[in-house]
């Protein structure tokens, strides 16, 4: 019997993430640099050329001034189709990346399984999928934004150098104040940026929990009070909102401010320059735009502002590819028939153990009942009997090897389940019913939903086994009997089924009850019980009470106890 050792979980941190999507991206983000800095290249070069038309145009140079203005033009075209196709690999890239991280989330919420819906709202976790993903996606192609917006005034600069560096001295005097201003936007704009993804997933989570209850709500006429919960957290929001355009503008204003006063600055010097004869007229025109250009680092703040929103939103992906996947081993059943043992079990939930040193046995080829009041600890007993969930402490086996050492294959194909309220996945009734792999042939499915008295309807239908699951018209007894059909499907040594009959009519639960529990040397049962029936029909029952087995027997045995006959309302 052979087991995998694993590393520790490492969460990625925001930049880690972002490194990841830029890595995965990494051709297309070099393609959209070379083309940023050619733009770049080619904005710096035509102040040069203009000069220099300017030049050979006071001097009568005709032929110098034609291929200096070709020059122009071509510079502007160039600049343009650069322009162009920055915009195209900008788009291309953004949705690349956002469907890779989306990608690489939804796998990590599956890997992890419900854990992660206990940890995150689905309103909040479909917010950080769609939202905080498209935000985080943007981060490669808006660095390479970055890159070439460095370039253009770090070159303005040294092109001013090159007329006379006097001119670069006097630009480079007041730089300081530029880059101060930047980093404080970033600095403040971060704090206000997470605070409003925050609340957006807050809005998101409880607009999915008012969707999900939403016949409740109907029903008590709520709707006013409800949607007031909702949009409660909507001002803190525009406060937030409000704050960043605030930030952001007050940044720019600045940066606007600052930069004609370097402008003029460096117009003066190089106009004395001219009259000094030290440049050219065409030297005074190229300067004015190489200042221009130069404080054009004021333009930085949207380039950072999108940096910062990207990494704000990584780390909110961050906190959900934190919590760790399940950790399957390389071990394979021997044979038997799914003898299934639970030794000194503890699982807490919200702060509390719900399940508190159970110790219980399935012996192989039987079925076992758990009945016990609401909040005793059944589902999250079913959930560790399958391994949906692991205990804090103490140890799960079937025939004799530890969940935590089964493949993830192995495990799957040996444990099927059946819920309370099944979530009918694919296209078709057939699919839904042979959901998993390996996939059923068509007579298994056949004859699964025959044991679970599916057939009945499906068979009714016009479309029958083909009818699409968004166009069937199912009760909750029926979707009930389409998951127990799906269970029944998947075969396997050991079928839990956690309160999968609640919704059938006693007639139906009977006959069902009678392809389940017929007697299969080769398959155990785990039954979640709510109904006295289905209890008296297992060969023994476990009766939970407080989070520990209160007592083990027979349904006859233990209803001689007034307490016992008290959780069915006898």
């Amino acid at each position: 019997m052979a087991t995998t050792t694993h590393r520790p979980h490492q969460p990625p941190s925001d930049t880690d993430l972002l490194r990841a999507a830029t890595r995965y991206s990494a051709a297309r983000c070099a393609v959209l640099t070379l083309c940023a800095v050619a733009g770049a290249g080619a904005g710096l070069l035509l102040p040069l050329a203009i000069g220099r038309a300017l030049d050979a145009l006071l001097t009568g140079g005709t032929a110098d001034a034609t291929r200096w203005v070709c020059a122009c033009a071509a510079l502007i075209g160039a600049s343009a189709l650069l322009d162009a196709l920055d915009g195209v690999l900008t788009g291309t890239t953004d949705a690349r990346t956002t469907a890779w991280l989306r990608g690489r989330v939804v796998r990590h919420v599956l890997a992890v399984g419900p854990r992660s819906t206990a940890r995150f709202a689905h309103g909040d976790l479909v917010a950080r999928l769609i939202d905080n993903a498209a935000h985080a996606g943007i981060a490669p192609a808006t660095a390479a934004a970055v890159l070439a917006a460095l370039v253009t005034p770090v070159g303005a600069v040294v092109a001013l150098a090159l007329i006379d560096g006097w001119l670069a001295v006097v630009f480079l005097v007041g730089a300081p104040v530029l880059v101060l201003l930047l980093r404080s936007f970033v600095r403040v704009s971060s704090d206000c940026v997470a605070r409003y993804q925050q609340v957006q997933g807050d809005i998101a989570g409880r607009l999915g929990e008012a969707i999900g209850g939403a016949r409740t709500i109907a029903a008590a006429r709520i709707e006013d009070r409800e949607a007031a919960r909702v949009l409660a957290p909507l001002p803190e929001l525009s406060r937030q909102g409000h704050r960043m355009w605030h930030v952001q503008g007050r940044s720019q204003a600045q940066a606007v401010a600052v930069a004609p006063l370097l402008q003029i600055a460096v117009v003066a010097v190089a106009g004395r320059l001219l009259l000094t004869q030290r440049i050219t007229v065409g030297d005074l025109l190229a300067a004015s735009r190489y200042a221009l250009l130069a404080t054009g680092i004021g333009m930085l703040v949207g380039q950072l502002g999108g940096l910062v929103r990207a990494r704000a939103a990584a780390r909110r992906l961050g906190e959900v590819l934190a919590l760790p996947p399940a950790v399957h081993g390389t071990a394979c059943l021997p044979p038997g028939g799914g003898r299934l043992e639970l030794r000194g079990v503890r699982a807490a939930r919200g702060g509390r153990d719900v399940l508190d040193g159970v110790d219980l046995t399935v012996p192989a080829g039987s079925t076992l009942a758990v009945v016990g009041r609401s909040g005793a600890g059944k589902s999250l007993l079913a959930a560790l009997a399958g391994r949906l969930a692991d205990p804090d402490a103490g140890e799960v086996l079937l025939d004799g090897v530890p969940l935590r050492s089964l493949g993830a294959q192995e495990l799957r194909r040996e444990v099927g389940y059946a819920f309370e309220r099944p979530a009918l996945l694919g296209a078709t009734l057939e699919d839904t019913i042979a959901l998993g792999a390996p996939r059923p042939s068509p007579a298994r499915v056949r004859e699964a939903a025959r044991a679970a008295r599916a057939d009945t309807f499906i068979t009714r239908l016009p479309e029958g086994y083909a009818t699409p699951c968004a166009e069937a018209p199912l009760s909750g007894g029926e979707s009930q009997r389409l998951g127990l059909a799906r269970a029944f499907a998947r075969g396997g040594r050991l079928l839990i089924l956690d309160d999968a009959l609640s919704s059938l009519d006693t007639v139906t639960e009977h006959h069902i009850a009678d392809a389940l529990l017929r007697p299969d040397p080769h398959r155990s049962r785990l039954v979640i019980a709510h109904r006295a029936a289905t209890a008296a029909r297992a060969d023994r029952v476990a009766w939970l009470d407080g989070g520990r087995v209160r007592a083990v027997g027979t349904h006859a045995e233990l209803w001689e106890r007034a307490e016992y006959r008290e959780v069915f309302g006898a």
